[in-house]
């Protein structure tokens, strides 16, 4: 009987899934919201809490974090990651600074203390790399000249989460600081060395991967993700940090073979990770945060813009190209959520949830528009201005007077 109850919950779940990425296919946005919605509708305090099936949803869940940092791993080769570093590091040291500072400054007015400062400064300061790729593909933008711009930013903010969520971690554990030096140290160390193995000796794992059977190469490559995705939580290094090394490490062919058979897996996981994230966040918990969400995602809608602007006129972008970078930025998803759902369950801070929930939700729907409209909405402005000038009245030539007529007597 409970195995056919889990069976109707799960099946129930998967479908409703697909239908909500249906509605959102056919209205042109991402379905990260409605996904957290249905988390929403059948968590504690929604319309039908789930019972059966919440176990296997919570692995699921697990398993999806792990794949989405697989797959964007994959997207990028250990030398583009380090070309990225030489030549972009402005760039991201600019988006900490603007995107990550008023998160804190949030946690830390709305009295929450230094550990929700830090994990608050993560959810708004990292973009969402699958909505805005996503967008972009939607757009046609993938070969404008602003697009390396935005992906180097991207994958900034990637690698500098192989720093951060090991931080993360070892605060909301409440470790010593020797031990969260500690855990610090192996994850950099950890990080270095895949990176250089996968610069030195990228084609040699590759090569071992390798296979012409697509179900072998899906079980090695979902298997070795999963095995060292553990170990590295074994560690005390974030699981999701374990995987985004993997997917550096394999490149070429198997990359792209990888990604392939992989895609399906990681939007079914993924789906249920945010729904996972939404039951465990009370419905009735987001109203009071929601204003407080509203205004940090006004202003990190602005800091975002203004980060993608500024690298893209440091790239000699035009400046139409520039707006449509800062604007295709703005975006908040996945790795937010991953953050938040670090603290909700560490249980540093109750509201975080909620409000990390009321955030992304905003910007997941506003962030397709900004990508869309900044631009026009940028050069409508400017021509408003323009006119303005040219409307003012000039004023009236003042004519010399006549030279005085001399009469000779």
């Amino acid at each position: 009987m409970h195995s056919a109850v889990f069976l109707i919950e799960f099946g129930a779940i998967i479908l409703g899934l697909g239908l909500l990425g249906r509605v959102a296919g056919r209205l042109k946005f991402s379905p990260i919201p409605l996904y957290l919605l249905a988390g929403l509708a059948f968590g504690t305090g929604g319309l039908l809490p789930l019972g059966a099936s919440e176990e296997f949803v919570a692995i699921g869940a697990e398993i999806g974090v792990i794949l989405l940092l697989l797959m964007l791993g994959l997207e990028y080769t250990a030398s583009d990651l380090v070309s990225n570093l030489k030549t972009q590091y402005p760039a991201g040291l600019v988006d900490f600074t603007l995107n990550a500072l008023p998160g804190a400054a949030a946690a830390l007015l709305l009295g929450w203390g230094p550990v929700a400062a830090v994990v608050l400064a993560g959810v708004t300061w990292i973009s969402s790399s699958g909505v805005i790729a996503k967008v972009m593909g939607d757009l046609g933008r993938i070969g404008n000249r602003e697009t390396p711009v935005i992906l180097s930013i991207l994958v900034l903010e990637d690698l500098a989460m192989a720093v951060y969520l090991p931080i993360i971690t070892a605060l909301l554990a409440g470790v010593s600081l020797a031990a969260g030096s500690l855990t610090l140290a192996i994850a950099l160390g950890v990080a270095g060395a895949v990176l250089f193995v996968a610069v030195r000796y990228g084609r040699l794992i590759s090569r071992f991967v390798s296979s012409d059977d697509p179900e072998k190469l899906l079980l090695v490559v979902l298997g070795l993700t999963l095995l060292v995705a553990g170990i590295a939580q074994q560690l005390q290094v974030s699981a999701a940090v374990g995987a985004f090394l993997v997917g550096i490490a394999l490149s070429g062919e198997v990359a792209e073979g990888a990604h392939t058979l992989l895609s399906p897996l990681r939007d079914l996981f993924a789906a249920v990770f945010f729904v996972f994230f939404g039951l465990h966040t009370d419905p009735a918990s987001i109203p009071p945060v929601l204003l407080p969400a509203l205004a940090l995602a006004l202003v990190t809608a602005g800091t975002k813009i203004a980060t993608g602007y500024w690298a893209a006129k440091r790239a000699g972008i035009g400046v139409k190209g520039r707006w449509r970078a800062g604007g295709t930025l703005v975006a908040r998803g996945e790795f937010s959520i991953v953050i938040a759902g670090l603290a909700v369950t560490a249980g540093i801070e109750p509201a975080l949830g909620p409000l990390a929930t009321a955030y992304v939700l905003i910007l997941v729907v506003v962030g397709p528009l900004t990508a869309r409209y900044t631009q026009p909405i940028a050069a409508w402005i400017g021509d408003r201005r323009a006119a303005g000038r040219t409307a003012d009245p000039e004023p009236l030539p003042v004519e010399p007077l006549p030279e005085p007529v001399s009469r000779e007597r």
